[in-house]
């Protein structure tokens, strides 16, 4: 069932755009006076699009899709947005993560604080964008939206190793924004219409002589995804970049990459899925392989780590890695397994962000301590006994052990590998050696962290609250522990709803 297109209804398609936009032009002034109000005010916003998300939710769950022409104008001329199922579990997965990253962010004493209820609003304008719109050249404006505020998030403090990251991170985008352009600028020329569900149409029924030409804008495109998505090889940027940002930003920068392996999905699933004749199927052969080796490399990363934020990192390129290579599986099956694994995979890198930071404002306080009543250097200095049960919640569901989210997540992706005989032991292998080095190398750290005596890193003040763990702090990582238990309560009911949006996806 489809809501017409001028129903009162269909214009909540448009409040996660318009809400964050208004929200952060306020919070840029708001900011400036009073940076605690404008964080609370940034968190009710953020709770609003929550609701609105929820809403959707509901609405889509019973196969309604909502349409919004902007304008009134009619597509394919007009700019459309859409909402069903995908893109309506991944606003509530990103108003989730971005309600955390902004009671973290409350927590924080540094020059960011003012600026960053804003610059959160508008990456939230664009992550949403990019969920709802239902043309590629808008998909292409959301993008800049969201990688403008994330230039400005990622270089909080001027730090040297915030400013060589953000170096590398703004010169690969940039690159991955020319290529998106031009494979834009190719399909259109090509084949006369930017809006996705015409382009599907077309492209079914292009003539041989233009194949070539869309080949090659699919392919352009695969590649600008990819760096999105933090894909092997053009996702090596992402551990040093991730690493070095602020824990609250790192933790929204989680949604990031998914905003890649989404556009996969929407993209080339929509477009070179079964119906598009000749270039049916165009991109499984890739991913399937670069989602494994990115898989593998980020294990690796992992193991090597020696910087629990630069762990986190690799977590996020493993999660992207697992998610491209069950969607490279071409089922439906697999798709539903995907889209239950994205939640997971982004809550639980997320909240391993914000747990580092938990335990750096904690030894950061120890070594005040420390210093103040003359104790010796060599005493060991555990974490507290909250920060290492979140460490341990955090530990299982990442590395996919039971009851976790990760466990049944992780048990649907090899399960859809079972239905090819050829993809089962490449996937297997690959997927659970690499749980096995993420708990190797997690619990490793945490032995280090909680447990030996270890020289105590030096932290940057303006960092840390002077107050000591923030109750935002703890929080936003409640929050998003809390969303990884409701995926184990309410498993099957959520693996209905991506099963239904698997189908959905796979018969437009």
């Amino acid at each position: 069932m489809n809501l017409a297109p001028g129903s009162l209804l269909s214009h909540v398609a448009v409040l996660p755009i318009v809400l964050p936009l208004l929200a952060g032009a306020v919070l840029l002034l708001l900011g400036r006076r009073s940076e605690r109000v404008a964080g609370i005010t940034g968190a009710v916003n953020i709770v609003a699009l929550l609701g609105i998300a929820a809403t959707l939710l509901g609405v889509t769950s019973s196969d309604a899709v909502l349409v919004y022409q902007v304008g009134n104008w009619p597509a394919p001329w007009g700019i459309t947005l859409v909402v069903d199922r995908l893109s309506a579990l991944m606003l509530g997965v990103t108003a989730i993560v971005a309600l955390a990253s902004q009671l973290a962010a409350l927590a924080r004493n540094n020059p960011l604080t003012s600026r960053f209820p804003a610059l959160l609003q508008f990456q939230l304008m664009g992550l949403n964008g990019a969920f709802l719109t239902g043309d590629l050249f808008n998909l292409f404006v959301f993008f800049e939206v969201l990688l403008v505020a994330s230039y400005a998030m990622l270089l909080d403090g001027a730090w040297r190793t915030r400013l060589r990251a953000g170096l590398h991170y703004v010169t690969i985008n940039l690159l991955g924004s020319a290529l998106f352009l031009i494979a834009v600028s190719l399909l259109y020329g090509t084949v006369g219409t930017l809006n996705l569900a015409d382009l599907a149409a077309r492209i079914a029924a292009l003539p041989a002589a233009d194949l070539p030409l869309v080949h090659t804008a699919a392919l352009l495109l695969l590649i600008v995804f990819g760096i999105k998505a933090a894909a092997l090889p053009l996702g090596l940027w992402l551990p040093g970049t991730y690493g070095a940002a602020a824990a609250p930003t790192a933790a929204l920068f989680a949604v990031m990459t998914k905003v890649g392996v989404y556009a996969i999905i929407r993209v080339h699933g929509g477009l070179f899925g079964a119906g598009a004749g000749e270039l049916a199927g165009l991109m499984d052969r890739w991913l399937l392989p670069a989602g494994l080796a990115t898989l593998a490399l980020a294990a690796l990363g992992t193991l090597a780590a020696r910087d629990l934020r630069v762990m986190a990192a690799w977590l996020i390129v493993g999660s992207a890695g697992t998610l491209l290579a069950t969607i490279g599986l071409g089922s439906e099956a697999a798709t539903a397994a995907a889209l239950f694994y994205l939640p997971h995979s982004t809550f639980s890198g997320a909240a391993m962000f914000l747990i580092v930071e938990w335990i750096a404002v904690e030894r950061a306080h120890a070594a005040a301590a420390r210093e103040r009543y003359q104790i010796d250097a060599h005493v060991r200095l555990a974490g507290g006994a909250a920060s290492g049960t979140a460490f341990f919640v955090a530990v299982l569901v990442a590395a996919g052990l039971p009851p976790g989210s990760g466990f049944i997540a992780k048990a649907l992706v090899l399960d859809a590998a079972t239905v090819d005989p050829a993809t089962l032991a490449p996937v297997w292998i690959v997927v659970l050696l690499a749980s096995l080095c993420t708990l190797v190398a997690l619990v490793r750290a945490g032995s280090a962290v909680f447990w030996k005596p270890m020289a105590l890193p030096a932290l940057d003040d303006s960092t840390i609250s002077r107050r000591g763990t923030s109750p935002g702090l703890v929080s936003a990582i409640a929050l998003l522990l809390g969303a990884g238990i409701a995926l184990v309560l309410l498993a099957t009911g959520v693996h209905a709803f991506t099963s239904t949006a698997a189908h959905a996806l796979g018969a437009s």
